[in-house]
């Protein structure tokens, strides 16, 4: 019975893990319904923008209260959880802060105490965000594309890292003071300043028992742990699945010039077919049968690249794009975050299908028109504010393009304006509706 503690914390360490690797596993089979690309090149600066982007926040600090605050709340809430490792080895062999066995007295009590620090810049960072967010109107904050679940999700992380650090320094300040009073195996382990000045005078006021205070510091590092694995497994379900994918997305992002236009594999191999007067268009490729032409641009998210179906999953949800997009400043229908958020919804819902019946089957809806209308697409301007603007260099433009290229290529519903001026390209050479002759008229003065 001595070791039924260390027995549930087993089993609750193995399915918190097991779970989220689960989860981890469904994401990636989802971002390999996408179209292969190959976005391996120039691995060092690869490696650099990853390290600037997603680990150093570079792109964040350039509104720098909420780069700073988020600062705080990243570094700190990512520091903190290597207590993770500490609480991980203390619940399986029922040892009581390991760590100071490893790192001695006098290293540990500086570890604790940098710890407790940062945990006050987290509670600092998640209050001012969760003031701002509900009450202050960030107009990018209080779209009516984040009613609803999107707004609740980003009000539950805050939630969820606040009671995490309450948590924390609860079992901080009961430790400190059963080490104080001697208390059974609570020997005088580590520094912590900011429970000292807030918490143990709290706890004191009580006069608590021993033994009930024990309770305590037993319950706040059990709630910690377990509130770690809900919050780990709580990410499938969240926009802050950017904690992880932002490293990924910022290493295979565009490293292209932007507005760069890329040519289509299945344009290039339509016109080497158009070119060779021997090909057969129809003839089955060696040793097997004839394959369905290739789609020119996107209609659903297969027809979407791995990347941008990695950057859907990806997206923070915090609106910088929308804010610095011109069509929607001006009262238009698109907004680039929410053509990220519709490309997740359609992904997560094929997900659905597959797991329901072992593959996809068809479900009569697509993302073009289901999810994302023609108004959205043709409202952009392509000026390519919103990708300059993502701060983990997520690209929902490229969505855009390929989308419009199906409309274009495949549909031949490109808007009048559009098709008066291809008309005028193949006619006259020139966007402008004249006569080659008079091209250079411009010039006769």
């Amino acid at each position: 019975m001595q070791y039924i503690d260390n027995i549930i914390f087993l089993i609750l360490l193995v399915a918190g893990f097991g779970l989220f690797a689960k989860s981890l596993q469904k994401i990636y089979r989802n971002i390999r319904l996408g179209r292969e690309i190959k976005r391996n090149d120039r691995k060092g600066e690869r490696w650099e923008t990853m390290a600037r982007v997603a680990m150093g926040q570079s792109k964040m600090v350039k509104r720098p209260v909420a780069g700073i605050l988020h600062l705080f709340v990243y570094v700190g809430f990512i520091i903190i959880n290597i207590e993770l490792l500490e609480i991980v080895v203390d619940g399986i062999f029922g040892t009581h802060r390991f760590l100071a066995t490893i790192l001695g007295n006098t290293v540990y009590s500086y570890f604790t105490a940098t710890l407790e620090v940062l945990a006050l810049l987290v509670i600092i960072g998640v209050v001012i965000f969760f003031i701002r967010r509900n009450f202050y109107g960030v107009k990018r904050l209080t779209m009516k594309e984040l009613f609803g679940w999107p707004k609740e999700d980003a009000n539950w992380i805050l939630i969820i890292e606040f009671a995490l650090m309450v948590a924390f320094f609860t079992m901080n300040a009961s430790d400190a003071i059963l080490q104080a009073r001697g208390y059974d195996h609570f020997a005088r382990l580590g520094s912590f300043p900011i429970s000292q000045l807030t918490f143990v005078p709290f706890l004191e006021v009580f006069s608590f028992e021993d033994g009930f205070l024990f309770g305590i510091e037993r319950a706040a590092w059990w709630f910690h742990f377990a509130g770690i694995l809900f919050f780990m497994n709580y990410l499938y379900y969240s926009k802050h699945l950017h904690i992880i994918l932002a490293f990924p997305s910022t290493w295979y992002a565009n490293l292209e010039k932007k507005g760069k236009f890329n040519n289509l594999d299945s344009v290039t191999q339509e016109i080497k077919l158009m070119m060779d007067p021997n090909a057969d268009p129809y003839a089955a490729p060696a040793g097997g049968d004839a394959e369905a032409p290739s789609k020119f641009g996107a209609e659903d998210i297969f027809d979407l690249n791995q990347v941008q179906l990695l950057n859907a999953y990806s997206c923070t949800e915090c609106g910088r794009c929308t804010a610095v997009c011109p069509a929607n400043i001006t009262g238009k229908k698109l907004s680039p975050r929410l053509i990220l958020m519709k490309t997740r919804d359609r992904l997560e819902e094929v997900g659905r299908n597959i797991d329901k019946n072992g593959k996809f089957e068809d479900d009569g809806k697509k993302l073009l028109n289901d999810y994302i209308t023609k108004e959205e697409l043709w409202a952009c301007t392509t000026c390519n504010a919103c990708t300059e603007a993502c701060p983990v260099l997520l690209d929902p433009l490229s969505i855009i393009f390929d989308m419009r290229r199906f409309l274009v290529m495949e549909q031949s519903a490109a808007p009048q304006e559009l098709n008066l001026m291809m008309a005028n390209v193949e006619n006259n050479a020139a966007p402008w509706q004249y006569n080659q002759a008079d091209r250079l008229n411009w010039a006769n003065d």
